[in-house]
């Protein structure tokens, strides 16, 4: 079973004890007690490297977890900036201490610079002639801020190879969330214990994911602001929206990919609804920068991997990617051994599912949930046949609106700030008979029964926040059934929204809409009904908070 670490940097010896306590309650495993702050200084007088040892002596045979000690130097990522010797006298007082730390944590660097350094940490792991009932164990471990070191693979045989070694740690910034498919092949095949984690936000996978190949425990923060690397999750994130104690080898790896997908509401719902049916899966953040080619190297990689990739949902900037994707490797077209695609080719769409396979090549299949969303969502507020629809913005959004719209035969305008996208769209939809492109400076003087802004305009954290994606303010001749749709679903209510339901019109907010789609999503991943309410209930109650 994979543990669950919490990282403590240790200033004050009672708060220490306090968080590990703490810790404890919120259900981890082990507490890591980062003490290079108590050897930060140089220290000049044996008493005084022996009361410090003698602090951390304490803090140990107090710990209410197991423990590993670590006293990491600045160059390695740490706060310790003494020399060698003080840490080593820490490493053989720990290693001889009636009450030792499960483990003691020594880079691969400290342990290779000295064939002293190497024997007395040998000595403080290994105690020949002694009946000892606990010992501590050594983690020999490599840290790269910058990125996947060059000599990867050497580092982590010579730590494997190494007796005194118990266990082999290797973290490294993610350059790709594919970097950590390749620390996935590490530790399914590694003939130690092993711990294999990636730094920064493409690296939370790693964490999240580590139970699925055998990793020995996986770093978690009690704090957002207590983290002692970047990327770490905090403990509430890994126990209760990833459902780490739920993940094995057997579970199937769904996720959002897009840039940037930090503040996504996907995980939540879809980890809650597998929880609620369930379901032997689990939905993490799949970061991918802004190129086609990059958003193709990833997912076929996904596909090639041992993760049991099983789908995906899509989101900005990508679901005009996921259509290309769909389109070059259609199933109409000669087969590739890559994967073999079942779907609207070119067409932008959202979500991905893994059917099975062909002898040896995938099979998947690709559509639009925002589509069925849509369309829905324009027939609850506009149940009569004759439709007169506004649609701003010319992206994959408002692709699914206007060809929700062309399902309905409503007439449709488009308004873009690119009058030459917004015909692009037009003609991409199959809409030219009943549709009109506009620029965006002729919706003061519109009239329409329904506006669906598809613009990131409004959105927390876009180009725009406070925004007007539809100047309703400057429109004075609309009816007042006039309905106002917004596809941003953060905030809840944006300035559109806003100003809409101030002047008495009708509203939708993008929570809606991201609900049908997400529970279309579901259903199609897992054949089984989603909790649409339970969907409903968490974006709400986690954005209003």
């Amino acid at each position: 079973m994979t543990m669950i670490c919490v990282p403590l940097m240790v200033e004050d010896h009672a708060e220490a004890i306090r968080d590990a306590t703490l810790a404890a309650e919120h259900g981890a495993d082990m507490v890591e007690f980062r003490v290079d702050v108590y050897f930060e200084d140089q220290v000049d007088s044996t008493d005084l490297l022996q009361d410090r040892i003698g602090r951390v002596l304490e803090l140990v045979r107090a710990s209410p977890l197991p423990c590993i000690v670590t006293c990491r130097p600045h160059w390695e990522g740490g706060e310790y900036h003494g020399d060698d010797d003080e840490r080593v006298a820490l490493y053989e007082a720990l290693g001889t201490s009636d009450h030792p730390p499960a483990y003691i944590d020594v880079e691969l660097a400290t342990f290779n610079r000295s064939a002293n350094i190497r024997q007395k940490i040998k000595l403080a792991v290994d105690h020949p002639g002694q009946e000892r009932a606990v010992s501590t164990r050594l983690i020999l471990s490599s840290h790269d801020f910058n990125g996947r070191p060059s000599d990867l693979t050497r580092r982590v045989l010579e730590m494997q190879s190494e007796p005194a070694c118990a266990v082999v740690k290797i973290a490294y910034r993610a350059r790709s969330i594919r970097d950590n498919l390749e620390l996935f092949e590490l530790l399914r095949e590694s003939p130690k214990p092993m711990i294999a984690l990636c730094m920064g936000e493409f690296g939370l996978m790693s964490r999240v994911l580590a139970p699925k190949f055998g990793g020995l425990l996986t770093f978690a923060t009690l704090r957002d602001e207590s983290s002692t690397a970047p990327g770490q999750p905090t403990i509430g994130e890994l126990l209760d929206l990833y459902r780490f104690g739920k993940i094995k080898r057997s579970t199937m790896v769904y996720g959002i990919i897009g840039w940037p997908v930090t503040q996504s509401m996907s995980p939540l719902v879809h980890n809650a609804g597998f929880e609620e049916i369930g379901w032997d899966g689990v939905y993490v953040p799949m970061p991918v920068e802004g190129s086609y080619e990059s958003f193709k190297a990833t997912v076929l990689a996904m596909i090639d991997s041992p993760l049991d990739f099983s789908g995906a949902s899509v989101t900005i900037p990508h679901k005009e990617s996921l259509g290309h994707f769909s389109l070059e490797f259609s199933a109409s077209r000669s087969p590739n051994d890559s994967v073999l695609i079942a779907g609207d080719g070119g067409l932008p769409q959202n979500t991905i599912q893994i059917d099975g396979w062909a002898g040896d090549i995938p099979l998947a299949e690709t559509e639009s949930t925002d589509h069925s969303a849509i369309y829905e969502l324009i027939v609850d507020c506009l149940p009569s046949e004759s439709r007169c629809i506004a649609i701003i913005g010319a992206g994959g959004a408002a692709d699914a609106a206007a060809r929700a719209a062309l399902d309905l035969r409503a007439d449709i305008h488009i308004f873009n700030r690119s009058p030459e996208r917004a015909v692009n769209l037009i003609e991409q939809a199959g809409a030219i008979r009943i549709a009109h492109a506009h620029t965006l400076d002729e919706l003061p003087n519109s009239e329409y029964e329904l506006y669906i802004n598809c613009t990131p305009v409004g959105m927390a954290g876009g180009p725009d926040p406070d925004g007007l994606s539809i100047p309703i303010p400057e429109m004075r001749s609309l009816s007042p059934d006039t309905v106002f749709f917004d596809t941003v679903y953060n905030p809840i209510e944006t300035p559109m929204l806003k100003a809409a339901r101030e002047r008495g019109y009708r509203t939708i907010d993008g929570v809606q809409m991201f609900v049908k789609q997400a529970e279309a999503q579901f259903e199609i991943w897992t054949s089984k009904k989603a909790p649409a309410d339970l969907f409903d209930r968490l974006v709400r109650e986690k954005l209003g908070s």
